[in-house]
């Protein structure tokens, strides 16, 4: 029985890492003996051990995935990394350099020459080419181009011509089309003709004369219907038709609301240029997933967790200096207060714990608003602002009340509690108006909603709650 698990497949990659890893080390060992004995003017018997090692190397990278060789490159140190690929075999660099990450790609296709580069590239479909062609040099681009026959050249330029989020990007142009009025049994003969089937075939699209889409065959009805039967009578009339200006995430929807595996992608006329399949379509959520994570953080995509120290501080540095901006701010609003926290000094160790919750209640209104966003279920910010505030004002009723308690218990002030309770209430308010507007005013600005929204809500809750809290117990202990 085959586990398929994502952890079982996970831990089992891990253990390929660390066996590969091992013969690294076994290698660079054997080469440091080989140069030691070749120094001492003894015979290099260490000399012939790194060929069998490095076999036994290749044996098991040639047994991997391209996913597997991708994920073992992004784990391994740079020297490691250039290592491991230059023992992968020539013809997986293409679909090795698709699957890894594009800090990683950038680092291994520095260490090809044009040939090499030219050659991984020849190995890919037009549409995979595509997805590559933003990363490689433009001379090397040229020569990809002159190699190509005319239609595949042509296919390419059309598929780099689409924005990155667009259906257009994630077409692929190997599929299988039939005429509607020929029998299964001639598709079936068809089918049988070709070396195999394009990946993730589930559809045979009928198109007429003109190539205009008609409907679609799934394989499954093929397979269980009388062949003598024509296209017509057993095809599917209604099928989703995607455009090449559409939006990958509509896509990408569609694909989860419908279950799909592959889907027509057509032009302005009704004619069939393409598909999009499912594999595509996970690869566009994964990559859409990891971008916003970092987003939130202020990160971009091009960091390498190996990558030089520079190039992190580079990668870092911009939302870093807002968040000092924002961190004077802070303390010149504590600063603004020095004499209300001399003469009470609980609300210096009270204080972090408003703008803490404040920070956390933003966040999480984010999250939801930027899902929703991504979703297309915005439509009306309106109501989607009352019923934040609604629920950050029952939050703040439950939990400052709580807070308050806690406070009056431990400083026995009743009227510090029903200021710490007004404060977390009034800062949860704000938390979820700024919750609410910050990604909604990034996505008018044509942004992307989740770029440093975290550093943004927790910078305005921090100031905010500070101002809250101190302004009160300035008013009201004081």
């Amino acid at each position: 029985m085959i586990d398929t698990s994502h952890k079982k497949e996970l831990e089992d990659l891990q253990e390929r890492l660390r066996e590969l890893r091992e013969l690294l080390h076994r290698k660079q060992d054997a080469e440091a003996g080989a140069e030691r004995s070749l120094s001492g003017g003894a015979e290099p018997a260490a000399a012939v051990l790194p060929g069998p090692l490095l076999d036994e190397l290749r044996a098991r990278l040639h047994a991997l995935h391209p996913a597997d060789v991708a994920f073992v490159l992004e784990a391994l140190p740079l020297e490691e990394r250039l290592i491991v690929w230059d023992l992968v075999k020539a013809e997986r660099d293409g679909e090795i350099l698709l699957e890894v990450s594009d800090a990683v790609r950038e680092t291994l296709i520095e260490s090809m020459d044009s040939e090499e580069l030219v050659a991984a590239t020849e190995q890919l479909d037009t549409d995979e080419i595509a997805d590559l062609a933003p990363d490689l040099p433009e001379d090397v681009l040229e020569d990809v181009f002159q190699s190509l026959p005319a239609e595949e050249r042509e296919q390419l330029r059309a598929a780099m011509s689409y924005p990155e989020d667009s259906v257009g990007a994630l077409m692929a142009f190997d599929m299988v089309s039939v005429r509607e009025d020929v029998t299964l049994e001639v598709v079936t003969r068809y089918l049988r003709r070709l070396d195999e089937l394009p990946d993730h075939t589930d559809l045979v699209f009928v198109v007429d004369r003109a190539q205009r889409l008609k409907g679609a065959l799934p394989i499954s009805k093929l397979i269980v219907t009388d062949l003598e039967v024509t296209v017509s009578a057993a095809m599917s009339a209604e099928v989703l038709k995607l455009h090449p200006g559409d939006q990958a995430q509509q896509a990408a929807q569609a694909f989860e609301r419908y279950d799909l595996v592959s889907a027509a992608v057509v032009d302005h006329a009704g004619r069939l240029i393409g598909r999009v399949t499912v594999n595509a379509v996970v690869d566009y959520i994964r990559d859409r997933t990891e971008a916003e994570q970092l987003a939130q953080a202020g990160l971009r995509e091009e960091e390498d967790i190996f990558s030089s120290v520079w190039d992190s501080v580079k990668n870092r540095w911009a939302w870093l200096a807002i968040n000092l901006v924002t961190a004077i701010v802070a303390s010149r609003v504590i600063g603004a207060f020095e004499n209300s926290i001399e003469k009470l000094v609980a609300l210096a160790a009270l204080m972090p714990i408003v703008a803490g919750i404040g920070g956390n209640s933003g966040n999480q209104t984010i999250t939801m608003i930027v899902r929703s966003i991504a979703l297309g279920q915005l439509q009306n910010a309106r109501i989607l602002f009352t019923k934040e505030i609604g629920v950050a004002f029952l939050n703040g009723l439950i939990w400052g009340g709580i807070l308050g308690l806690v406070a009056f218990s431990i400083y026995g002030n009743p009227a510090l509690g029903l200021v710490m309770m007004a404060a977390m209430m009034l800062n949860l308010v704000l938390a979820a108006i700024m919750g609410v507007f910050i990604p909604l005013a990034l996505d008018k600005l044509g942004r992307d909603p989740a770029l440093g929204s975290s550093v943004m809500i927790t910078a305005m809750t921090d100031s905010g709650g500070f101002f809250i809290f101190l302004g009160l117990a300035t008013l009201f202990l004081l």
